[in-house]
């Protein structure tokens, strides 16, 4: 099961990384936006969690059998 990034306007990467840095540290979705200000990706919060709610679960079952 890949998961598909059709459709969405930022590269790759930087969902990959808003999501790991969600899950991993447990930060706010406002801190998270900007901690991604920061890193000069403006994105919304809300947009941060259609994206952990979108991808967290595969990404989860990908590590989960990439552990195996």
């Amino acid at each position: 099961m890949a998961t598909s990034f059709k459709g969405v306007h930022y590269p790759e990467s930087v969902i990959l990384y808003a999501v790991y840095f969600y899950v991993r540290y447990a930060v706010s979705y406002r801190d998270l936006e900007e901690i991604m200000a920061e890193r000069g990706v403006d994105v919304d919060h809300a947009t941060l969690n259609r994206w952990v709610v979108k991808f967290s679960t595969d990404l989860a079952a990908e590590a989960q059998k990439r552990k195996r």
